[in-house]
């Protein structure tokens, strides 16, 4: 059960979306009173503990009015909107986004993105094989998580989470301009030189797979990795007094990775480095 947290009320605005009326908190976004519509908007930047980028576009809607569709995710709904999620325009618009993203970007283990292409009817491959993407391989530099540059859309997700919207660490930034743009740490070098503190937060909001546990990183590549195998259960962390929510992915009787749920009014999903990969001690069998 989802518990709302009491706060100052908000008036309701009255719009309409698809030609039906809908009536949503002032300050909500577009994707708030689509989603509770009922609406299927596909999203990649956003992130529902971060502030809203609309970097990746797939998300846009057509507004009456509006010269140009909207991000959903940053757009606030105005009274007596119209709104449209399924035009020819805006499935257009779609389609050559994800054209765009899936010819120069591994969506592989980018969860719905299959779903996405063949409901647009996306060709990727009119672009060319594999056009522009990074001639490097995974970066296996530690035990802890992986970075594969050529999983990234640049949603600066990881970017945000690092920086002052949560973890204050500021190892990650964005480096190079136009096509040579790039998610990196300090002179793009290991992670074991830079400012990361293993948090591993940058994970949390990853939304394609281009940082990811190492747990997991090892195990799709044994083939062996099956989200439908893994059970999910709440536990409280141990390892300080502040008691954060944690969740356990376990996988044949094994712990495969920790995440913290996103509306826990303590960690809004963030963990330490001991939250989120200080769990060897439960499996050791000595």
């Amino acid at each position: 059960m989802t518990v709302t947290p009491l706060g100052i009320p908000r008036r309701l605005l009255e719009f309409t979306i698809d030609d039906e009326k809908t009536r949503v908190p002032e300050g909500s976004t577009l994707l708030d009173a689509c989603r509770a519509a009922g609406k299927d908007i596909p999203t990649l930047c956003h992130g529902d503990t971060l502030t809203p980028k609309s970097t990746c576009r797939i998300c846009v809607v057509e507004v009456e009015g509006s010269r140009t569709l909207v991000p959903a995710c940053s757009r606030k709904a105005e009274p007596g909107m119209a709104v449209r999620t399924d035009t020819a325009r805006v499935r257009h618009s779609r389609r050559i986004v994800l054209e765009l993203l899936a010819s120069s970007t591994d969506l592989s283990t980018t969860p719905k993105a299959a779903e996405w292409i063949k409901k647009y009817e996306a060709k990727p491959d009119r672009f060319g094989p594999d056009a522009a993407r990074p001639g490097e391989g995974p970066r296996v530099d530690n035990d802890l998580y992986v970075r594969d540059y050529g999983k990234c859309v640049l949603c600066y997700k990881c970017v945000d989470a690092c920086g002052e919207q949560w973890q204050n660490s500021f190892a990650i930034s964005v480096c190079g301009r136009g096509f040579d743009a790039r998610i990196a740490v300090e002179h793009d070098g290991p992670l074991a030189e830079s400012a990361c503190v293993y948090c591993g937060n940058c994970i949390e909001v990853c939304p394609t797979g281009a940082l990811s546990f190492r747990s997991e990183f090892d195990m799709r590549a044994a083939g062996t990795w099956d989200e439908s195998a893994q059970t999910a259960t709440a536990t409280v962390c141990a390892h300080c007094e502040v008691g954060c929510t944690l969740t356990l992915h376990v996988q044949d009787n094994e712990i495969v990775k920790v995440t913290s749920p996103h509306d826990n009014p303590v960690t809004h999903g963030n963990l330490c480095n001991k939250g989120r990969f200080g769990h060897q001690h439960v499996q050791n069998r000595d």
